[in-house]
């Protein structure tokens, strides 16, 4: 009898820096990927920070057995040198190369090793994918008008000598609407920093890839994306595949409260407030925000997280169950009967963004919570605190107008009488209503993009084949 060797399954590496929000779009990633795919293996290798947070441990339970993952032995900080968490993120996955330099010769011992995926703040660990002639890719969670931005970084840091944020005309960046340094991403506002130091540094890592997989679509970023994928300016290939979200119902702790309470109200009528898996507010300005949802008159469904000065303080971090101790003394007990429902830490987004009374939402504007809104047709309040969120804040208000934006006043808080009259606006005014028909049609585009023959699939498809076929 003659054996015919087996043939050795085609496999990619995918690696995120550590955070629950980039673990997360990058295993719905892979999840897409493979089931486009055909017989593609995945395994994640995913850099952490102190231990595993519970939600990380909770969404890779649900794999398919198809996508292995492992955590990497964590990397420690000292907490007195009071590394910024940006830089502690990719040091993590700095620190962690030797580790994935041996688990990919392992994985290549009984497998056809192809690729390598990273998202930007991980691109380090494409050193060993360039090491062993595997392709390699960044996976960009953001915007197109991010990535645009990032590409672009580079020519601007060459350009102005000076502060972004102190430029009085706004930045043209190729394919989107023009944007104020005071706008651009939280790491590039000081250029004397630590933080801008090693943002230029991926920035600069992008150029250098074999391409570049970008969470979006033309159908809400038709500018930046023409500018990226048509006219090209010289970047690597640039895939547009999104709109990619999480789509299983995932850890419903408090989920049945939420969702039971929504089912008593009417359509459209609930402001949908929270600030993602890792924002926060002062304590001045959570007070402020409780007592203008509360002087608003209207429907609220609050996740609330304890304060903090630092607005990503729990990005790495979950919070305790005790954060409502921090609300406006008798707040709960005025509001809780007819107006609206608090809970503490963590709320199932996807189903409440989807219920039908979901009327608003008052979010951080990251990525991830901006394409689930658009996903459901929700209109938005913009409240960008970090990283990118001013740039997807000046998106969704300038260029798509689908949301609206509080004004700060000059101590930076942004008053309890301005919180009022915007969600007034959203949930009940013209204005409002308007916001919320061109938030239909967006809707309609990010389906579409997903069809089978929509632009996305395609997209995807077309790059999984290649992938397999290399």
């Amino acid at each position: 009898m003659i054996l015919i060797p087996m043939e050795k399954p085609t496999h990619i590496v995918i690696v995120p820096s550590p955070g629950f929000s980039h673990l997360l779009s990058l295993i719905e990633f892979s999840k897409r990927l493979i089931h486009h795919s055909n017989g593609l293996q995945v395994t994640c290798m995913i850099p952490t920070l102190d231990s595993p947070s519970e939600p990380s441990k909770a969404i890779l339970q649900t794999l398919p057995s198809t996508i292995h993952s492992i955590f990497l032995p964590s990397i420690h900080f000292n907490k007195e040198t009071q590394t910024p968490i940006a830089v502690q993120v990719q040091l993590a996955v700095t620190h962690s190369l030797p580790i994935i330099r041996e688990a990919l010769k392992t994985i290549s011992l009984s497998s056809r090793l192809v690729a390598m995926f990273a998202d930007m703040f991980a691109s380090d660990a494409l050193i060993c994918a360039k090491e062993l002639n595997l392709l390699s890719f960044v996976y960009f969670p953001s915007s197109a008008m991010t990535l645009s931005f990032c590409f672009y970084l580079p020519k601007l840091d060459q350009t102005f000598p000076s502060e972004f944020k102190d430029l009085t005309e706004p930045i043209e960046i190729p394919g989107c609407v023009p944007i104020y340094g005071k706008d651009l991403p939280k790491p590039v506002q000081d250029r004397t920093g630590q933080m801008y130091e090693f943002f230029l540094k991926r920035c600069k890592q992008l150029h250098e890839t074999d391409g570049v997989l970008v969470n979006s679509f033309k159908g809400i970023e038709e500018g930046p994306i023409r500018a990226l994928v048509e006219e090209g300016n010289g970047y690597p290939n640039v895939y547009p595949i999104g709109p990619i979200m999480q789509t299983g119902l995932g850890n419903l702790r408090n989920g049945s409260e939420s969702l039971r309470w929504l089912e008593n109200q009417v359509p459209n009528s609930v402001l949908y407030v929270s600030f993602g898996s890792g924002g926060t507010l002062s304590k001045d300005q959570l007070n402020e925000l409780a007592f203008g949802l509360e002087l608003s008159g209207e429907k609220f469904l609050w996740v609330v997280r304890a304060p903090s000065e630092s607005a990503n303080s729990s990005y790495l971090n979950s919070q305790s169950d005790d954060s409502l101790r921090f609300l406006p003394e008798g707040f709960i007990e005025r509001t809780k009967e007819e107006q609206g429902l608090v809970v503490p830490s963590w709320a199932p987004q996807v189903q409440v963004l989807a219920h039908k009374a979901t009327g608003g939402f008052l979010t951080h504007c990251g990525w991830n919570s901006t394409l689930e809104s658009i996903m459901n047709g929700v209109p938005l309040i913009v409240w960008p605190l970090f990283a990118e969120q001013r740039m997807n804040a000046v998106t969704l208000t300038d260029d798509l107008k689908v949301a609206l934006r509080p004004k700060a006043n000059e101590n930076g808080l942004v008053g309890r009488e301005e919180v009022a009259k915007v969600v007034r606006k959203l949930i009940k005014g013209e204005e409002g209503r308007e916001i919320g028909g061109r938030m239909q049609k967006l809707k309609n585009a990010a389906a579409e993009a997903l069809e089978e023959e929509g632009s996305s699939t395609k997209t995807l498809i077309q790059f999984a084949d290649n992938l397999i076929g290399n």
